[in-house]
């Protein structure tokens, strides 16, 4: 496993080298020549490492799962570096750590920048933003495959007969991964196109919808989306990134029916469905901006208009908090974790009051038990996310953020989530804060995108070794 574990880092600069010299094709073809240079730096260098990391001598031994995190967080360091001398060498005169900034928001797919104006922007560099959030939402599917084996058994089971991953299963479940992503985002681009987009405006959009970021190229939707057909349309495609890469899939190619393929996005569909009902009900928004209101914050994308009532800003960083599918690009805690812990905290209660009665911890459409272990995987995961929000937001109080906005933006920071007028957050300007709380935004942005639990296994590793 260790030959695959460097590969999979090379390969992914190696694809960055490639998406560099696309953007200087692009450039060269359009005539926009200001910023062709500034790709080169990017080109050169993650070729270099990739030859590097490819020819490496490497020992073809089974490596430890804290090796495995380690690998995957490094990436999540390094490829962000690669992505950010674009930036650094535009026209622009952005300094290291705004560009590092710019490009680790974009590989984590949180959407944050530091840029106040897009249209002043070269298109090419427009498409680098966009691209950056592509390559970090397939950076976060694969290293979910990386690190399967600290999931449960029945997340393996979703995906594979095999609990236990070889080189050979791990390869071709990330070859069926690329092809998915892939097809995904020109469906996205067709369908956008279906609703008059332009080309560069559905490019852009498709690349950042399927990794669930949030780069615009443009600064505000409000003139994109003029109408309720194109704003029902636009809200489904965020769903891509909300339910399972494997749905469509299986929805088409299963024929282990016994698998529980469909169990997570069945609690999805439900759980979409009453929200939209509930708040069509109760609200009395019009139907395409509450629909786009709802998917926007369940996808961890947050795009949305420049307005918006506040009132229920708080309802939709919930929303945010619980996040999508366990193998899709969003973030969140997950609802299958949540309702996991609401039902077996629920038996728990019942068995203090009625002993004798018989509990079965099961879940509905899922015909195998969920064991302590699982519980206590779920339970740390929160645990951690609640830490982490704690020292995000009082991090960001000290650093002269007042303490609502720091709540705000620490949710949004740790649910990879743009700041948009839906929350409340859409006038934090990241480009005036200094360069600490920017590295304190970079830091938490990363352990936002890695699952929280591999952070609980690092601690146990590395703080209590005995």
């Amino acid at each position: 496993m260790q030959k695959f574990n460097v590969l999979y880092l090379s390969a992914f600069f190696f694809l960055i080298s490639l998406l560099s010299f696309f953007n200087i094709i692009y450039s060269y073809y359009f005539n926009l020549y200001l910023n062709v240079n500034s790709y080169l730096p990017s080109l050169v260098l993650s070729l270099i490492l990739g030859i590097f990391l490819f020819f490496l001598k490497k020992k073809d031994i089974k490596q430890t799962l804290y090796n495995k995190i380690l690998i995957v967080i490094s990436g999540y360091i390094l490829l962000p570096f690669i992505i950010a001398l674009p930036y650094y060498f535009s026209i622009y005169n952005i300094s290291l750590i705004d560009s590092y900034f710019e490009s680790i928001s974009g590989f984590t797919s949180t959407g944050f920048t530091i840029f106040e104006n897009i249209k002043q922007l070269d298109e090419s560099l427009i498409i680098w933003r966009s691209t950056s959030q592509w390559v970090g939402g397939l950076y976060f599917l694969f290293s979910i495959i990386l690190l399967i084996d600290i999931f449960d058994n029945n997340l393996k089971k979703s995906l594979t007969n095999f609990l236990s991953f070889n080189s050979i299963e791990v390869t071709k479940q990330v070859f069926k991964i690329f092809v998915l992503y892939v097809a995904l985002t020109l469906f996205i681009f067709l369908i956008l196109k279906f609703i008059n987009f332009r080309d560069f405006d559905a490019l852009n959009f498709s690349l950042t919808i399927i990794s669930s970021g949030g780069f615009k190229p443009v600064n505000e939707i409000d003139y994109i989306l003029n109408n309720d057909l194109k704003t029902i349309i636009f809200s489904l495609t965020l769903l891509i990134s909300f339910f399972s890469i494997f749905l469509t899939y299986n929805l088409i190619f299963l024929k282990n029916r016994y698998l529980n393929f469909f169990t997570e996005d069945f609690y999805l569909l439900i759980y979409l469905l009453i929200v939209i009902f509930i708040f069509f009900v109760l609200s009395g928004k019009n139907f395409p901006d509450l629909l786009l209101s709802i998917t926007t914050s369940i996808s961890n994308i947050g795009i949305f208009f420049s307005e918006f009532d506040y009132s229920f800003s708080f309802i939709f960083l919930i929303f945010v908090i619980i996040g999508g599918s366990f193998f899709s690009t969003s973030s969140g805690i997950r609802l299958f974790k949540i309702y996991t812990l609401i039902k077996f905290s629920i038996n728990e209660l019942v068995s203090h009051t009625k002993p004798r009665q018989v509990l079965i911890s099961k879940v509905i459409f899922d015909k195998k038990k969920v064991d302590y272990n699982v519980i206590n995987k779920y339970f740390l995961s929160i645990i951690v996310f609640i830490l982490s929000l704690s020292t995000i937001s009082i991090l960001l109080t000290v650093s002269g953020i007042d303490f609502t906005s720091s709540i705000k933006i620490g949710i949004l920071t740790l649910m990879n989530t743009l700041n948009s007028s839906i929350y409340g957050t859409d006038n934090f300007d990241f480009n005036s804060i200094n360069n600490i709380t920017k590295s304190i935004f970079i830091i938490f942005m990363i352990i936002g995108r890695v699952e929280f639990i591999t952070l609980i296994i690092l601690f146990k590793k590395y703080l209590f070794k005995n």
